[in-house]
C-alpha cells in the first residue's frame, strides 16, 4: 500500500484552484455524487481539490467521502480533509478490515468524466465512522489501471510535468484527540509498525498524528519537497 492522494475540501470551482496552483488541472465531475475537482499530480502522489458542483444530487448521497466534504464544510469550511491509501487488493483488504472487528462500507465501484470526456474507473473502501469529530480513518481506493499506465496518460495529457515530477509528498500531519491511539489504530489498519510515539512511515511518506490544537481534528498540513 501507498499514499495515493491528499484531500482539500473547498467551495472553489476546478477552474479558479487551476488559476491560483501552478501545475494544478482540471480533474472532471463525479456526477453521481455531484462533485468535481482539480489535481495537482506529484512524484509520489497528488492533491486534490474536491467541491460540491450540483448541491441536489449531493444532497442525497450517502456516500461516505462525500458525507465527510458535507460535513466539513459546513462545520469548519474549507481545509484538509482526508487521505487515500492505494491498494492491489481491495476485495482481500475488506475482509481483513472485517475480521479485525471494523465496519466498512464494503467496495464500491466509482467513476470520474474527465474534462476531455474520458471516463475513469476505480473501487473505493471506507472505514465507517460514527463520530467525525475526530480524525477520520484513510480511505483505500484501487485503480482499474496500473499505476504506470495512469502515469503515462497523465504525462501525455500534459496533467505531469517536469516540474511537478520532481516534487513528493514527504509527510502529512494528522490532528486528533487521543495521538497515541489514533496511531495505533492506524497501524492496525495499514499493517505496519509505527516509527516512533508520534508518527508512522508508509513507504516513503511519513505520517505524524498531533494532539488537537483546536477543535479541527483532521489533515493539518501536507509538507512538499523536491525528490533526493
Amino acid at each position: 500500500m501507498k499514499l495515493d492522494h491528499v484531500v482539500w475540501f473547498t467551495k472553489r470551482t476546478p477552474e479558479v484552484v487551476a488559476t491560483q496552483y501552478p501545475g494544478t488541472v482540471v480533474g472532471g465531475r463525479h456526477e453521481q455524487w455531484g462533485t468535481y475537482n482539480a489535481l495537482l499530480y506529484l512524484q509520489n502522489a497528488y492533491i486534490e481539490w474536491l467541491a460540491i458542483e450540483n448541491e441536489e444530487v449531493a444532497d442525497f448521497s450517502s456516500h461516505p467521502l462525500i458525507e465527510l466534504l458535507k460535513n466539513d464544510l459546513a462545520t469548519y469550511g474549507e481545509g484538509w480533509g482526508t487521505l487515500c491509501i492505494s491498494t492491489d487488493d481491495i476485495q482481500t483488504l475488506n475482509q481483513k478490515l472485517e475480521r479485525m472487528g471494523m465496519h466498512t462500507s464494503g467496495v464500491l465501484d466509482a467513476s470520474r468524466l474527465t474534462s476531455s470526456g474520458t471516463l475513469k474507473k476505480w473501487k473505493m473502501l471506507f472505514v465507517d465512522e460514527k463520530d467525525l469529530t475526530d480524525l477520520p480513518a484513510p480511505f483505500f481506493i484501487q485503480w482499474e489501471e496500473s499505476e504506470q499506465s495512469r502515469r503515462l496518460a497523465l504525462r501525455a495529457e500534459g496533467a505531469i510535468t517536469d516540474d511537478r515530477d520532481a516534487e513528493r509528498i514527504l509527510e502529512c500531519g494528522l490532528v486528533t484527540r487521543e495521538p497515541k491511539r489514533t496511531l495505533e489504530r492506524w497501524c492496525r489498519i495499514l499493517g505496519v509498525q509505527p516509527e516512533d510515539q508520534e508518527s508512522l512511515m508508509l513507504n516513503d511518506v511519513r505520517l505524524r498524528f498531533i494532539e488537537n490544537p483546536d477543535e479541527r481534528n483532521r489533515m493539518h498540513a501536507v509538507v512538499t519537497g523536491q525528490a533526493e
